[in-house]
């Protein structure tokens, strides 16, 4: 009896996750069929015409029954895509997303030597950081000691474990040291705004690194009264925002004594980081 095609898998799958409502069903199919058959997404298509192995079918029959519950791409395979370089994830962390690379290339646009990643979870924005500014080191915490497990791990897996140290604390307590930057991705989502996640984020990612079980402002209320005493003057503290935050979270930012405080919106217009200076 001769075996399935990739082709046949593929529209099958497809069938499957548009039958279940999966949003981009084509594109998740196409990248779980890769998982499964072993190869890399973009080589996917030099593979299909060829027959499929038993195993890999009773794979990717495993993975497309976790999809259609939901469950994120990135946990099925076991890494997101950021800036570029792959980074492991799993439920304990935080799925790396595309606005925050906006974060990313904020914090590129001046020099800087040490920084510190609060509540780095996946550690995704400090290991970008230091990839991508080689003379820099850096410290990132999260409360979670899964997270920071996880972390090391991709800190390993990019050969960055001798520029980077991984904390298990809240924020920054612990921390005395100077730093040139101060980036943070917080918990932002209001509790009462928890319901209208899709079901991806809202029953696979950590409830602790979408919520403060409240307004969506306590971790800036936190980050903003320890983020003085840390930085360097000149130094810059730089953070991710809900949409609807950047007046709010300014304010804040001035109440702590930052200057120069600007609201830098995404490619979609809408605001996302705000960025304030520890000046003289």
């Amino acid at each position: 009896m001769s075996r399935p095609n990739g082709n046949a898998l593929l529209a099958r799958g497809v069938q499957q996750l548009t039958q279940a409502g999966v949003p981009d069903a084509p594109r998740d199919a196409r990248r779980l069929l890769a998982h499964a058959c072993g190869v890399e997404a973009g080589r996917l298509t030099l593979i299909l015409p060829e027959p499929v192995t038993e195993d890999a079918e009773a794979r990717f029959a495993a993975l497309l029954m976790r999809r259609t519950a939901r469950e994120p791409v990135s946990h099925l395979v076991g890494t997101r895509l950021f800036y570029g370089r792959s980074f492991d994830v799993n439920r304990h962390v935080l799925d790396p997303r595309p606005e925050t690379e906006i974060l990313i290339e904020v914090a590129l646009q001046e020099p800087f030597y040490s920084v510190l990643d609060l509540g780095t979870g996946s550690g995704c924005i400090l290991l970008t950081l230091l990839a991508e500014m080689p003379t820099a080191q850096g410290i990132g915490t999260d409360i979670s000691e899964d997270a920071v497990r996880v972390a090391e791990g991709n800190a390993a897996n990019l050969d960055l474990t001798e520029r980077s140290a991984f904390l298990c604390t809240s924020w920054a307590d612990g921390i005395d040291a100077l730093v040139d930057l101060i980036v943070s991705n917080p918990p932002y989502i209001a509790m009462s705004e928890m319901d209208g996640l899709s079901p991806e984020v809202r029953e696979y990612e950590p409830h602790l690194a979408l919520t403060d079980f409240g307004d969506g402002l306590s971790a800036y209320r936190a980050l903003t009264r320890q983020a003085a005493a840390l930085l360097r003057i000149d130094g810059r503290l730089i953070v991710e925002i809900g949409p609807a935050q950047g007046a709010a979270v300014s304010e804040l930012f001035r109440d702590a004594g930052l200057e120069d405080v600007t609201i830098v919106a995404d490619l979609d217009g809408r605001d996302r980081v705000v960025v304030g200076y520890l000046r003289p």
